[in-house]
């Protein structure tokens, strides 16, 4: 949208506003989406009904029967005129999940072609994405799936040129200088370098969705046995990763 002034209004459907704080991805637009969203939260408007956000901005829908598209345009301006959200930083409230990846092998079968494409050994792409703290951008696209970043340039990488059918849950995938942690099986197009056995959604235990948008996640590099151990942990309904608190 080239030429469009930010924040931007837009309707979305005919219940549905969507609030964009830039046109592509970068720190200062995620943290703009991620204060206006918590910020929406906090006034408890009772005609709306969701409020979802994203990488770069928040989609807000609302009951046309209690309130009008102009009304809630004029709220949602007001709003956004009473600072400057770009200048926003991180969010409070935000965690620190450290999370074991055992990288490669089965876990990890396109790690190969991402060290060839980086123009690396295996073992670099290891080193590179464990050193890494990346953001929790958006929540989406399936239950709990966590799209994090960003990785450095050079993590710019094309997805696959197919769909894998099914990848487990807890695959670790990346693409576009972005990971993403799937908390489901799934299929996907992204190239996955390793695995979690920590499962960032479960439909039995709350809170369900344990990862938040604003948490920050590094990875710790763990062999097979391990991966093993922490998998069988978690199937006896043990959490292995507790997360601390970010300032």
């Amino acid at each position: 949208m080239p030429g469009e002034a930010f924040p931007l209004i837009q309707d979305a459907g005919d219940r549905g506003i969507l609030v964009l704080f830039g046109e592509s991805l970068d720190m200062a637009t995620n943290h703009a989406a991620h204060a206006f969203d918590r910020s929406l939260i906090e006034r408890q408007w009772p005609e709306v009904l969701e409020i979802t956000p994203a990488i770069r901005g928040v989609l807000i829908q609302y009951d046309p029967i209690r309130v009008t598209a102009a009304e809630m345009h004029d709220r949602i301006r007001t709003l956004l005129d009473s600072r400057d959200w770009l200048a926003e930083g991180p969010i409070p409230g935000r965690r620190l999940w450290r999370l074991p990846v055992h990288y490669g092998e089965n876990s990890g079968p396109d790690i190969a072609g991402v060290a060839e494409a980086m123009g690396c050994d295996i073992d670099a792409v290891i080193e590179e994405h464990s050193a890494q703290s990346l953001r929790v951008l958006m929540l989406g696209f399936a239950p709990g799936c966590a799209y994090l970043g960003t990785l450095p340039e050079r993590w710019d990488l094309p997805r696959l040129d197919h769909v894998k059918p099914l990848v487990p849950a807890g695959s670790i995938s990346v693409a576009v200088r972005q990971s993403v942690l799937f908390a489901t099986p799934i299929p996907t197009g992204w190239q996955t370098i390793g695995r979690t056995p920590f499962l960032s959604f479960s439909r039995d235990r709350p809170p369900f969705f344990f990862l938040a948008p604003g948490d920050e996640v590094s990875f710790t590099p763990i062999d097979a046995a391990r991966m093993a151990e922490l998998s069988a942990a978690v199937e006896a309904g043990e959490p292995i990763v507790e997360p601390e608190s970010l300032p």
